[in-house]
């Protein structure tokens, strides 16, 4: 899900170069947690922090487009920030799971890339 609210500037994140295909990272900007991932030639920009308690994201698994929270197993498609999966806990935990946290979709941020600086829009 893209972010809602008024439109603002793009804020340098770091240097495409670090950032090697098919990996992600965390970094700050402007005090806030954000996931920072590519994969192929795209960059992918999301709050580092898993809606369903936070965990940081960028400590999960990235395959293709699928993250993976550390977690509890949630797993988010990066080119929308849709729900695959909402956590993996099995039986009773998961229904309890289910009932106090709904599945919430994963906040994206736009990533255009000038030059080498990857420029995120927040």
């Amino acid at each position: 899900m893209q972010r809602g609210g008024a439109v603002g500037e793009f804020v340098e994140a770091g240097a495409a170069r670090d950032l090697p295909e098919g990996k992600m990272r965390a970094v700050n900007i402007k005090g806030r947690a954000i996931l920072l991932a590519r994969v192929g030639n795209q960059y992918y920009a999301a709050d580092d922090r898993c809606p369903h308690f936070g965990a940081r994201l960028s400590e999960g698994r990235l395959e293709g487009v699928m993250l993976t929270c550390p977690r509890h197993g949630s797993q988010f498609d990066l080119r929308d920030g849709r729900v695959l999966k909402w956590t993996d806990f099995p039986g009773p935990v998961a229904a309890a799971g289910k009932i106090f946290k709904r599945p919430r979709p994963l906040t994206l941020y736009p990533v255009k890339r000038d030059g080498d600086r990857l420029l995120v829009q927040l």
